[in-house]
């Protein structure tokens, strides 16, 4: 896939200042570390990596790659100058300056992308139905493929309509399921196809070459769910495509396939993958697709699967939807014309972008059909001067550009990601930044270090003999990248200045004693789930303002800005509001519609249930809390638990539902990764 003909080493004398070392740990950012991004180590007993390893794997990775394209191409190369540029790399991911996504810290520099191709190191990616006259099935296959490596898929309901459900014809044959994930697919392209005539469903399905429950999967990394998800997948079709013989294919049944695909994914307790629907907001059986009341049962059984925006168009009516949205967020809002037309809202219509058809599934990036996208986050906040946040953007820059070098396994996928080599460089801790430097200084390093990027754009395009990034900046919403550090996500409000963050960890894991050790809480998870939840005390030490401090007009504002000043895709952002303020969302919706690319909305609300992921604290309370802690230590632990993760964000990612299913509006994981003249110099170009 990746010819490696020889990898880049970072110096033995430099690698040996970070061994044995923590970097600036946020709260939660050891476990989070160590059961997320952590990769088991074969060769020492299967123990996992340590954070100096993790960044030495990613660095070396990303240097490899460019040291490879630019021998494969024959191009100039000076390892010195490669070996600095990689040094200043890993200092500035050591100290938290920027990070990777995800999908890089977990993928970055392994085999497998060598191998496979670059499709697991990008976060997000989207699809459009449209086609579905040509390729019923090949949506769907593309949703499951790439969930099945932890990348998020959103998608559109464009093909309702455009084809009849038939009865299928049934053969008198075996399909034996290959273990893989292209197995898989196959399986459910099969089914899907007999649905519309273009081949014959088998009599039976033989699944006995499927590893069982457990097993650990050695090249991708995680444990295999078994076969018993993708026999309850082609069953969940069966259900939602039976009643429809006769009938054309409507966009809930579109929606309810990739739910029930995304279902099969997630089962099994490890993996995790990301869907956004976009329907249309003059679509009332798309809008009331998540109703309690008329889909209770649906919803508990897949339509939990996918956060639901419409395709917003200037100058429609927001009454309806605006007003369905202030019951409990959805749907969300997407403007296709605006991600069309502008980049940065500061630089006017361009239309550079025209073929852009939705977004991922956390919103934050225009795509094509079938296109991926990677990103990287930074943060502002962490920096002091403008000088310094300048020359972090160009190794995060680096890192997003590199990946764009590596094609991916699927070649429609490879015609639109080689052409565009879209990246997105994102912000976290946004508002810290505002109260550390002002909100008028952060949006001018906002402008003045976009207008850096496209610089850095159009020299490294030069040196690599590829095209510039058609789009280069976004705001993610973040979430578990954030948490290592200890930032607050995108351009989100903390939730109190003292509160209990909760995370899930399987009962199986080795990481629970480590923690009950260092005297955290653990509780048996009340959802009867196989899970402990871990309560960890934060504090946010320059505390301004909570979630609930801000009005719902000033954080659509924040938006706005940062759309006019820094990203050109787009800034991904859950506005939350109090029940006063729900009201003003038909309104507010007309006002920005010129001024947003997306946007979506929670209501505040006093979540009682029990474990909620955030749970505010007296002062008192987080002191006693801390009193009791001793530092966590994981460096013998064999976890081999690593999560497929992909848009890092408590909004975007979809986890399976408990078994005791909670009311819809407290589903928190419905709701809630130099000069200019000299710069190619410092990676091993020329001057």
């Amino acid at each position: 896939m990746f010819r490696v003909r020889e990898r880049f080493t970072l110096a033995e004398d430099f690698l040996a200042k970070f061994k044995g070392r923590q970097p600036d740990w946020g709260p939660l950012g050891y476990v989070t570390y160590k059961r997320t991004y952590a990769r088991v180590l074969p060769e020492e007993n299967g123990r996992t990596e340590e954070y100096w390893e993790t960044v030495r794997r990613v660095v070396e990775g990303c240097y490899t790659i460019q040291l490879n394209h630019c021998r494969g191409l024959k191009l100039p190369w000076s390892m010195s100058k490669a070996q600095r540029s990689a040094q200043e790399m890993y200092r500035l991911i050591w100290e938290f300056r920027f990070l990777p996504p995800g999908r890089g810290l977990w993928m970055m520099g392994t085999d497998y992308i060598y191998e496979r191709g670059s499709a697991a190191l990008n976060n997000c990616a989207f699809v459009s139905t449209e086609e579905i006259p040509v390729s019923f099935s090949e949506p769907f296959c593309f949703l499951m493929d790439l969930s099945l490596l932890g990348v998020g898929v959103a998608f559109d309901t464009k093909g309702a309509g455009k084809l009849t459900i038939h009865e299928p014809e049934i053969a008198d044959t075996t399909f034996v399921v290959e273990d893989s994930k292209e197995g898989w697919c196959d399986l459910v392209r099969c089914i899907l196809e007999s649905y519309v005539g273009e081949c014959q469903r088998p009599k039976r399905v033989d699944y006995s070459q499927i590893r069982p429950m457990g097993a650990p999967i050695k090249s991708f990394g995680g444990i295999a769910p078994g076969s018993d998800p993708l026999i309850e997948c082609i069953a969940n079709i069966d259900k939602v495509l039976q009643p429809r013989i006769g009938q054309a294919v409507s966009s809930t049944d579109l929606t309810d396939l990739m739910n029930v695909i995304g279902k099969c994914v997630v089962s099994g307790g490890v993996r995790r993958t990301a869907e956004l629907a976009l329907g249309s907001p003059t679509d009332t059986e798309y809008l009331t697709l998540k109703d309690p009341q008329e889909h209770a049962e649906k919803l508990k059984a897949w339509r939990w699967a996918s956060n639901n925006s419409v395709s917003a168009g200037i100058g429609m009516d927001y009454a309806g939807v605006g007003e369905q949205t202030a019951k409990n967020g959805e749907p969300g809002y997407f403007w296709l014309q605006n991600a069309r037309a502008f980049g940065r809202l500061k630089d006017g219509e361009t239309w550079d972008d025209a073929k852009v058809a939705g977004t991922n599934p956390c919103a934050e990036q225009s795509l094509e059909s079938y296109e991926v996208c990677n990103l990287v986050e930074t943060f502002p906040s962490r920096h002091a001067t403008f000088d310094e946040y300048q020359r972090t953007l160009k190794f995060a820059y680096l890192y997003a550009k590199t990946v764009t070098l590596i094609p991916t396994h699927n070649e429609r996928t490879n015609a639109i990601m080689l052409r565009n080599r879209r990246i997105g460089l994102s912000q976290s801790g946004i508002i810290e930044s505002f109260d550390r430097h002002g909100r008028r200084t952060h949006f001018d390093w906002c402008d003045r270090g976009y207008k850096y990027i496209c610089d850095l754009d159009r020299i490294y395009a030069q040196w690599l003999c590829i095209p510039e990034s058609v789009k280069k900046t976004s705001v993610k919403p973040s979430g578990t990248v954030s948490l290592l550090p200890g930032t607050t996500p995108g351009i989100h409000y903390p939730h109190s200045q003292y509160y209990m963050r909760t995370i899930r960890i399987d009962k199986t894991s080795p990481l629970v004693e480590p923690i009950r050790r260092a005297g955290y809480r653990v509780e048996e998870s009340v959802y009867g789930d196989n899970t402990w939840v871990v309560y960890f005390p934060v504090e946010h030490a320059a505390f301004n303002r909570s979630k609930n401090d801000v009005s719902i007009w000033e954080q659509v504002e924040n938006i706005a800005q940062m759309q006019y000043y820094w990203a050109d895709n787009q800034v991904s952002a859950t506005v939350t509001f109090r029940p006063e303020e729900a009201k003003d969302i038909p309104r507010i919706l007309e006002l920005y519609e010129t001024r947003l690319k997306s946007i979506s909305f929670l209501p505040l609300l006093d979540h009682n249930y029990p474990q909620a992921p955030y749970q505010e604290v007296p002062g008192e309370a987080y002191l006693q809390a801390v009193a009791k802690l001793q530092p966590l230590s994981f460096t013998t632990l064999n976890t081999n638990e690593a999560e497929d993760v992909f848009c890092d964000s408590d909004k975007c990612e979809i986890l399976a539902p408990p078994a005791h299913f909670p009311e819809p509006q407290e589903f928190d994981f419905v709701f809630d990764e130099a000069k200019t003249s000299d710069e190619s110099s410092e990676v091993g170009a020329p001057k």
